[in-house]
């Protein structure tokens, strides 16, 4: 007598297509993103550059108290120019990091969703940007005391416009530096373009007439910094459109679509 014994085949399909995998927590992707923006020596150094010359900015107004204005607005003019020159480029190593050091396809394999990733990196972007300007406002409030308590008398000027403003200016920085990281995928040629390209319109801006209003960035923001809303709105929007949106709209898509080898 002849027994057929039976084992069951085992499934050679994947089984991620019979059951909903769970998506990774945006708060996970959200820390995660936050270690690779801080948790290097590249980073760390970065960061601690920008506190020092933040602080150390803030000694021209408090020495120089004949040729500065004496003013809240002024000091922390100072504190916001000095942030935005090294912060950004925080921003920009955020998103081309991993394509340089092409760890980009461990990123995208544990999250395929590739927006998922950007979004966090911008959120990461934001909050580096709120933390920076809560610094340089603590830097300029103690820098104020400390002329006040030399006898001087610094004109108190400061307005909630003018704090908008500042935030703005700061964000508007930073969120430029995403926007160059997310198109160019190279963090050299990111930097050198995120310094190069503005300076180069601000030289002919003076050739261009009315024309260098509309696309200036320094121009622009700096009507932001001042809280100077009244007739340079349409500007301001149009710079930051040419400056921030199209870079940033056009670098998110080139990540998603990008061929990773």
């Amino acid at each position: 007598m002849t027994t057929v014994l039976t084992k069951p085949v085992p499934d050679l399909v994947s089984p991620r297509t019979h059951r909903h995998e769970p998506a990774i927590p945006f708060s996970r992707l959200l820390r995660v993103e936050w270690g690779k923006a801080t948790d290097t020596r590249a980073a760390r150094w970065l960061i601690l550059t920008v506190a020092l010359t933040t602080t150390g900015l803030m000694l021209a107004p408090l020495l120089a108290k004949t040729s500065i204005d004496q003013t809240q607005t002024s000091y922390l003019n100072f504190a916001a120019l000095a942030l935005t020159v090294l912060l950004p480029v925080v921003s920009i190593l955020t998103l081309t990091s991993e394509w340089s050091q092409r760890t980009v396809l461990a990123t995208f394999t544990q999250e395929p969703r590739r927006a998922r990733v950007i979004q966090a990196k911008v959120c990461v972007s934001l909050i580096l940007a709120a933390l920076g300007s809560a610094f340089a406002a603590l830097t300029t409030t103690a820098a104020v005391l400390l002329a006040e308590l030399s006898g001087r008398h610094i004109d108190a000027d400061m307005t909630a416009s003018k704090m908008i403003g500042f935030a703005l200016f700061v964000l508007l920085n930073v969120l430029m530096g995403v926007a160059f990281g997310a198109l160019l995928h190279n963090t050299a040629a990111a930097i050198v373009l995120f310094f190069a390209l503005p300076a180069a319109f601000t030289a002919a801006s003076t050739a261009l007439n009315s024309i260098g209003q509309w696309i200036d960035p320094s121009l622009t923001f700096g009507w932001v910094l001042q809280a100077d809303w009244s007739g340079h709105l349409p500007q301001i929007l149009t710079a930051t459109t040419i400056w921030l949106i199209a870079p940033l709209t056009a670098g998110i898509i080139r990540t998603i679509r990008r061929e990773i080898k």
